[in-house]
């Protein structure tokens, strides 16, 4: 199968994968779900909508949605070459997405565009 879509990584100025780095925390089962939802976005791109992926509103980024015992989020956004950048992941535990979780994402953002000019 020729995935169509490319998943990039956010990597800091030192050299860290923070979203990689969460994946592999995770037990086999997580990381299992995680994958799967992944092959989805390789697969079919910015054509996966709802329940797997919406729009956060009031940003310009993207929520990758596992659900399950964990329920994790994956922030992302597309970028124009065919391929997602992937920002940040983490555990939603309330109803609302809280806000920290947000601009984390967001920074990591303005950061990755700062430096990929």
């Amino acid at each position: 199968m020729d995935l169509e879509w490319k998943i990039d990584y956010y990597e800091t100025t030192t050299g860290k994968y923070s979203v990689k780095e969460f994946i592999d925390g995770l037990d086999a089962k997580a990381k299992s779900k995680v994958a799967n939802a992944l092959d989805l976005l390789e697969e079919f791109g910015i054509k996966v909508g709802p329940p797997k992926v919406e729009k956060v509103l009031g940003t310009g980024l993207w929520e990758l949605r596992i659900v399950g015992r964990d329920n994790i989020r994956i922030f992302h956004v597309a970028k124009t070459s065919k391929s997602f950048l992937l920002l940040h992941a983490f555990f939603k535990k309330k109803q609302k997405i809280d806000k920290k979780e947000i601009k984390i994402a967001q920074d990591r953002l303005k950061d990755y565009k700062s430096r990929n000019i």
